[in-house]
C-alpha cells in the first residue's frame, strides 16, 4: 500500500473527519434540533429567572414549567448522540435551572400565636355550571365552612340555594351571571358584603365573622392568559395583588381559579403584596395538578389555589376529582390564629 496517500485529517467541531460526510450531516442536523429545543426552553427559563412572564407563548409555557424537562432531556440526548459538546453543557445548565425553579415557592412558616378556630375551605371551578351536582356531593361529604365557586351560572347558584344547602350555608355573596362570569361564596359563618375585585369574570368579596374574628374573603377568577389577551390576564392578577396589599394587616383568604401557577411572576406578586402563602405549600402539596382534570396524574398544572395570610396555618390540602368539570377542587383545612395585634405579645 502506498503510505504517501494516507493523511491525518483533523476532526471538525462535531468530532467527525472531513471524509465522513454522511455522519457529519447527521451530526449537524442533530445539533440543530438540539439547539432549537434548548433555545425554546431557555427563553422560558430566562423569563422565569428575570421575574417576568414575557409574551405569548411564554406565559402559556410557564404554566407547565416542570414538564419542560422533557424537551430538555431530549435535546441533551440528541446533543450526546451528535457529539455536540456545547449542547451537552447547555442542556445540563438548563436542566439545573429547571430543577432550581421546581422547588416549592414561598414561605412555609407557621404562626406562633394561639389558635382561634379551624376553617375548612373548598374552592371549585365547575366549568359553566356543569360540575354543580358533583360539587354538591363534595360539599355534603366534606362539610367545608367556606366554599368558593367559580363559573357558577344562574342554574348553578339556584341549585346551591336549595333545600339543605340553603340551611347549611345561610350566608352567601355572589355575582349572578351566566356562563363563566357567575361566582359565589357560601359560608356557615356570618358574612358582610365587601367590594369585590373587578374582572371580566365575577370575583365577589366578603368579610366573615369567624367566632368574633373578622376574616377578609376574596374569590379569584382572572382571565386565562389566552394568546392576544395576556394583557387582560396580567391586569386582573395585578388587581388581586392590589387587593392583597391593601388588606395585609387583616386575616385574609383568597381562593379560586387563578389561571396562574407559582412560575408566573404575576402570581408571585400576589403572594408578596399581602404576605400571602399558598396553603398547598404549607401542607406539602405544592405543584399538585388541578387542571386539566382529564390529564392523568402527575400531568397537568396547579392553577387553583387557596392563599392565606400569615395568621393562618394549613394542616391538610387535598385536590378532589369532580365529575363534569375540567378542574379538580381544592379542599384545605386551615387554622386561624390570634392576630398579633390582639394576642397580647
Amino acid at each position: 500500500m502506498d503510505q504517501g496517500h494516507i493523511t491525518d485529517e483533523a476532526p471538525d467541531a462535531l468530532g467527525y473527519a472531513p471524509r465522513d460526510a454522511g455522519r457529519r450531516r447527521v451530526g449537524r442536523a442533530g445539533a440543530w434540533a438540539a439547539g432549537l429545543l434548548l433555545a425554546g426552553v431557555s427563553a422560558v427559563v430566562g423569563c422565569r429567572a428575570a421575574d417576568t412572564d414575557g409574551i405569548t407563548p411564554v406565559p402559556q409555557l410557564l404554566a407547565f414549567l416542570p414538564w419542560l424537562t422533557v424537551p430538555t432531556v431530549a435535546a441533551l440526548l440528541i446533543a450526546l448522540l451528535s457529539r455536540w459538546r456545547t449542547g451537552m453543557v447547555w442542556g445540563v445548565v438548563v436542566l439545573g435551572s429547571l430543577a432550581w425553579f421546581m422547588e416549592p415557592y414561598g414561605s412555609d412558616s407557621e404562626p406562633s400565636s394561639a389558635p382561634v378556630s379551624g376553617i375548612r375551605v373548598l374552592a371549585s371551578n365547575v366549568q359553566f355550571g356543569r360540575g354543580t351536582d358533583a360539587l354538591i356531593d363534595a360539599i355534603t361529604r366534606h362539610r367545608p365552612g367556606i366554599v368558593f365557586v367559580e363559573e357558577c351560572d344562574y342554574e348553578c347558584q339556584d341549585s346551591l340555594a336549595r333545600d339543605s344547602l340553603e340551611t347549611a350555608y345561610p350566608y352567601r355573596q355572589a355575582v349572578r351571571a351566566g356562563g363563566s362570569e357567575g361566582s359565589v361564596i357560601l359560608s356557615v359563618f356570618p358574612l358582610k358584603a365587601a367590594p369585590g375585585v373587578a374582572g371580566t369574570m365575577g370575583m365577589p368579596g366578603a368579610t366573615a365573622d369567624v367566632r368574633g374574628h373578622s376574616v377578609r374573603l376574596q374569590l379569584a377568577h382572572p382571565m386565562p392568559p389566552l394568546p392576544g389577551q395576556t394583557g387582560v390576564w396580567r391586569r386582573e392578577l395585578g388587581r388581586l395583588a392590589d387587593f392583597a396589599a391593601h388588606g395585609a394587616d387583616e386575616p385574609t383568604v383568597v381562593a379560586g381559579d387563578f389561571n396562574a401557577t407559582q412560575d408566573h411572576a404575576a402570581f408571585r406578586r400576589i403572594l408578596a403584596a399581602g404576605s400571602l402563602r399558598d396553603a398547598s405549600r404549607l401542607a406539602g402539596a405544592s405543584r399538585t395538578p388541578s387542571w386539566p382534570s382529564s390529564a392523568p396524574a402527575p400531568l397537568g398544572t396547579q392553577i387553583d389555589h387557596v392563599l392565606v395570610g400569615p395568621d393562618f396555618s394549613a394542616e391538610d390540602v387535598r385536590f378532589l376529582e369532580l365529575a363534569d368539570t375540567d378542574h379538580r377542587a381544592v379542599l384545605a383545612d386551615l387554622t386561624l390564629h390570634t392576630p398579633p395585634s390582639t394576642s397580647g405579645d
